[in-house]
């Protein structure tokens, strides 16, 4: 299928130099890594897919931003221009800024989880689900069924199975389930987008049973613009109409602000009601872990950029090339008979590698393996959505099967051109027509008990 790619909205000021490394020595070096593409250095990436996050180019008025940012400790002007964008955008009473989203995280969910009780989310990606064990809780996925068969084409993957969801919380009992998580996107089923209608009924069901609803909102924007594209009735609004409405479902946000809000430090906790009685412990929680609750573990310039970011990534035309670059790239994959979470999310392209490398077992890691294979190929870092980044059973030490075996090309924002995505495809090819030979994938020869993919050791599977 051809599809044409849509023209960047901006003009490019400053690059930085690539280079890429041999076929040998990149061998050399993702064994030196113990095939752990996190231990990879930077510079020996070509293309570097691992995350969105924090890897964005920011816009000239962002850096212009940077000399005017407030270094004042306490009620510094940037955090109050933030605020003053937070409540505009999301039309939320309460705007904390933190660090990142895993700090908001850490500030939140201790207040709302402990042992005994549960949360349950759409899909929780993984530092969300390790923050809900470390406050004692347990995580529940509650992803539609659709979202779970890539090959089928639907909107709206990312939803709340809302029947199932009414179910578990019966099951569970309502005073045992501390929170329930929207993600938006949802990242975990393949960048996923939730529509308004289900967010309206997932909201409705936490009403019925008093249990706070918290948006997961690192990729609130590309999720409004999905909206916007795809669910009735949404064509005319504004992104920004669509993303209040998205949000007045919710008690709460968090937000990793290093993706949608275009930066590459930052994250936000939002609380509807100002009034709430949550805002004492948050801030009390922010002082303790983050600093003081005016910069939240934040410089004043990083404050200044994040104001601004929010703005630049609800931008129509911004959204419509950022979207359209993921379609450019599946368009590819599927002229090749590439499978991939389809119909394309978007911050990224999951490819399946189970369906790639169909004699690998889960537990020896299908989606790890295809990452590894694409940075021997042409240097490009990609990274495993599946059973290795799922890792233990937090009760049992076993390890858990996924729903899925992805590997993630995750985009940075305003960073790569076509000519990248042509040689991703072309990488992506080489891989397939060489898949059926790949019948074994990797063992772990040492993790940490937590978050093991950033640190373990593997080896090839013998």
């Amino acid at each position: 299928m051809a599809i044409k790619y849509i023209p960047e909205p901006f003009r490019i000021k400053v690059v930085e130099p690539l280079r890429m490394l041999t076929r040998e020595e990149r061998e050399t070096k993702i064994e030196e890594a113990k095939y752990n593409v996190f231990n990879l250095r930077g510079e020996d990436c070509y293309i570097d897919l691992l995350t969105d996050s924090g890897t964005n180019a920011m816009s000239q008025n962002q850096w212009g931003g940077l000399m005017v940012g407030d270094e004042a400790y306490a009620g510094a002007n940037s955090y109050f221009k933030l605020v003053e964008a937070g409540k505009d955008i999301f039309n939320y009473g309460c705007i904390q800024p933190v660090h990142q989203g895993r700090a908001a995280e850490k500030v939140v969910f201790p207040i709302l989880l402990e042992k005994g009780k549960y949360a349950i989310s759409n899909m929780f990606f993984d530092t969300t689900r390790a923050h809900v064990e470390l406050a004692g809780a347990r995580a529940v996925d509650c992803v539609v069924e659709e979202a779970k068969d890539p090959i089928t084409r639907a909107k709206f993957k990312g939803n709340m199975d809302v029947e199932k969801l009414e179910k578990l919380i019966n099951e569970l009992g309502p005073e045992n389930v501390g929170l329930v998580v929207m993600t938006v996107t949802n990242n975990s089923a393949g960048g996923q987008p939730v529509s308004i209608k289900n967010m309206r009924e997932t909201s409705e069901v936490c009403k019925k049973y008093n249990i706070l609803l918290d948006i997961d909102s690192a990729r609130f924007a590309e999720n409004a613009y999905f909206i916007k594209r795809d669910e009735e009735g949404y064509a005319d609004k504004s992104i920004k109409e669509i993303v209040r409405e998205l949000f007045s479902y919710g008690d709460l946000f968090t937000m990793s602000a290093k993706k949608d809000g275009i930066v590459n430090m930052g994250g936000l906790i939002g609380v509807k009601d100002a009034d709430t009685p949550l805002l004492l412990p948050i801030r009390a929680n922010c002082i303790s872990y983050e600093g003081f609750f005016t910069y939240g573990g934040l410089n004043g310039r990083d404050l200044e950029v994040l104001s601004i970011g929010l703005y630049e990534s609800i931008d129509e035309s911004y959204l419509a090339y950022r979207i359209g670059q993921m379609e450019y790239l599946a368009a590819k994959l599927d002229d090749a008979g590439i499978a991939y979470q389809s119909p394309v999310g978007g911050h990224g392209v999951f490819i399946d590698a189970k369906h790639m490398f169909p004699e690998i077992p889960y537990y020896e890691f299908p989606g790890q393996t295809l990452a590894i294979e694409l940075y021997k190929e042409a240097g490009i870092r990609a990274c495993d959505i599946g059973s290795y980044m799922l890792g233990n059973d937090p009760d049992t030490k076993k390890q858990l099967k996924s729903e899925f075996e992805f590997t993630r090309l995750a985009v940075p924002r305003r960073v790569y051109t076509q000519a990248h995505f042509d040689v991703v495809a072309d990488a992506l090819v080489a891989v397939k027509e060489r898949a059926r030979d790949i019948k074994r994938g990797y063992r772990i020869t040492w993790e940490p008990p937590m978050l093991r993919h950033f640190q373990a050791h593997l080896a090839p599977a013998e």
